[in-house]
């Protein structure tokens, strides 16, 4: 019981544990691994301002007036819109903010701003709240863009939150100021593709739910309205070839040492390039999500799993129960491939660790109870049974349940003749002597036929043949065995002081056989009317004049010439028995 408790305990508090940095992290790569890379949507496409191009026009900040008109040249393309991902803070020193922003107003175009602590909150977008309104994560602030652009122009933020191994893998599509909310650069940019004035958040207790855009699917999110990044690799096009027909172009500077890098599960990545994988994102059907019943699932799974690998390790068996264990493990694992494959986004990192350290505990337990068993075992039956017969019932302990089973078995009682004369005239350390060099003779007759010495009674012995162990032809190895015992006594006889002599009897019947008594104390014994007639038959030598006294039923398996005797009456048995000798 106190056992039981105790791994109770212990799996009860691996979510905690397990739900730490380690296994977060663990869970983290495992996403990484998995989530299925998509196709681009054909709507985006990426044009990177190079180190060449920098060096081209002389070093960075390029000139706005350049800038207006990549911008012009962009949409004259046929492009959809462009979006700057390049933070415009100051006034252009050559004057080309008026130039610039003239061509911005042209198209579609949003210009990126990105956080940065203790400073001022930008302008917030118009939102509708469906529920509790509860949820989003807070802004930092941002750096503004000078006030020559950012009148005029739509503006989105691009800043990434990383995750607890600093890699960028979810984005709030909405970050929360005291104002309300303001949009996510990939955001806004699907926002003004479809014409759309505000965003409509659905939200509950927990948090934000989803996310809704006139005009686009719903965006299922976590509580914070984070978005998980498919990482769609978004095509890119140059300056020269200008492949932006029905597209909207996502332009950032990624020359070394002017443009960050950002660390992702794909590589770094600068932050136009994850603005675009965020629009990806946001239009895949199957993108990855953790969907509302995700904690009532891992905490089903978890009680599942966990309990089914504790049970079929304790239950089963060592070997059967971790192949079992095994399958269970395989099973979570393949779970969560599955899932993610399909889009969910099911923790079963915790589930698999605490199966792992679940199924490492059982088996523990189970395997130094085994030891403990089969020490027990070896105790018990070493001295009566072959070494080969103790390793068997090693092997197979339940072959000695507690309260034993009902088997057919041949028995044989011995009783020394003369041990009390024996006694009388002798020393009881000689008696002592004499009497371990008897029932070691014994012993071994009984071993060399395959019997067990079931236990002693004073100068009587009791055996089995065919229990624990199922013994083939036990009726004639017992009566072989009693004509052994018999003639190696008279062989023994010839060493010792004072003449002995041995009675044998020797039964065939069903009987329970197995481990009497409590959990803590017990022996291996045969309790049964058969067991009983050996004893007397035994007795009976006496009265008989034989040393070998065979039952009936032993008789009739047993082919060897045997002599039949007039029938006896013994103690318990109202008709007498019929029995042979040999």
């Amino acid at each position: 019981m106190k056992r039981i408790l105790f791994t109770i305990l212990i799996i009860l508090g691996m979510p905690l544990v397990f739900k730490s940095t380690p296994t977060e992290i663990l869970k983290l790569k495992i996403y990484d691994a998995l989530v299925k890379e998509q196709d681009p949507s054909g709507y985006f496409t990426v044009i990177n301002l190079d180190e060449d191009f920098i060096n081209q026009e002389g070093g960075y900040p390029v000139p706005r007036s350049r800038l207006a008109q990549i911008n012009k040249d962009i949409l004259d393309a046929g492009a959809l819109g462009v979006g700057w991902v390049i933070a415009f803070p100051h006034p252009d020193r050559l004057g080309g903010d008026k130039e610039f922003a003239e061509s911005l107003q042209q198209g579609t175009s949003i210009l990126a701003m990105f956080e940065a602590p203790n400073q001022i909150y930008p302008k917030t977008v118009g939102t509708v709240m469906l529920g509790t309104g509860k949820g989003g994560m807070l802004s930092k602030g941002v750096v503004q863009n000078t006030n020559n652009l950012r009148n005029y122009i739509q503006q989105g933020i691009a800043t990434a939150p990383t995750d607890i191994d600093n890699l960028v893998r979810r984005i709030p599509l909405l970050l929360k100021t005291p104002d309300g909310y303001v949009p996510a650069f990939g955001t806004e940019v699907l926002k003004a593709l479809v014409g759309a004035d505000t965003y409509v958040i659905k939200s509950n207790e927990l948090g934000i739910e989803e996310i809704r855009v006139k005009g686009l699917d719903p965006v299922k999110t976590d509580s914070l309205g984070r978005k998980w990044i498919s990482w769609i690799r978004t095509p890119e096009t140059t300056l020269d070839e200008m492949n932006v027909l029905n597209k909207f172009v996502f332009v950032g500077v990624t020359a070394p040492g002017i443009s960050p890098q950002i660390a992702t599960p794909v590589g770094l990545l600068e932050p136009h390039k994850i603005q675009a994988a965020l629009s990806e994102s946001i239009l895949v059907k199957n993108s990855p999500r953790v969907p509302d019943f995700a904690l009532a699932l891992e905490i089903a799974i978890f009680g599942i799993f966990v309990s089914l690998t504790w049970l079929v390790i304790n239950y089963l068996g060592v070997t059967k129960g971790i192949c079992m264990a095994v399958i269970l493990l395989l099973t979570t694992g393949l779970s969560g491939v599955i899932s993610i494959q399909k889009g969910f986004l099911i923790d079963f990192s915790w589930t698999f660790v605490s199966q792992f350290i679940t199924g490492a505990i059982a088996f523990y337990l189970n395997f130094r109870k085994q030891h403990k068993l089969r020490q027990q075992i070896k105790k018990q039956f070493e001295h009566y049974l072959d070494p080969r017969q103790v390793k068997q019932l090693q092997k197979n302990p339940d072959l000695l349940k507690l309260g034993g089973e009902k088997k057919e078995a041949t028995f044989l009682f011995t009783d020394v003749r003369g041990f009390t004369n024996l006694s009388e005239k002798l020393e009881p350390e000689q008696v002592t002597e004499i009497m371990n060099k008897v029932l070691t003779v014994q012993v071994e007759c009984v071993q060399a036929h395959g019997g067990m010495v079931d236990k002693f009674i004073g100068d009587a012995c009791m055996a089995i043949f065919s229990a624990p162990l199922y013994l083939d032809q036990h009726e004639k190895r017992a009566v072989a065995c009693a004509q052994d015992m018999r003639t190696a006594i008279r062989q023994l006889q010839k060493e010792l002081p004072e003449p002995i002599a041995i009675g044998i009897g020797v039964n065939t019947g069903y009987a329970v056989i197995g481990n009497m008594g409590s959990q803590t104390r017990f022996d291996y014994s045969a309790i049964g009317d058969c067991v009983n007639t050996a004893a007397r038959l035994e007795s009976a030598t006496k009265e008989a004049g034989v040393d070998i006294l065979i039952g009936e039923s032993t008789a009739k398996k047993v082919n060897n010439k045997l002599k039949l005797l007039e029938p006896i009456k013994v103690k318990g048995k109202e008709k007498p028995l019929i029995i042979y000798t040999v």
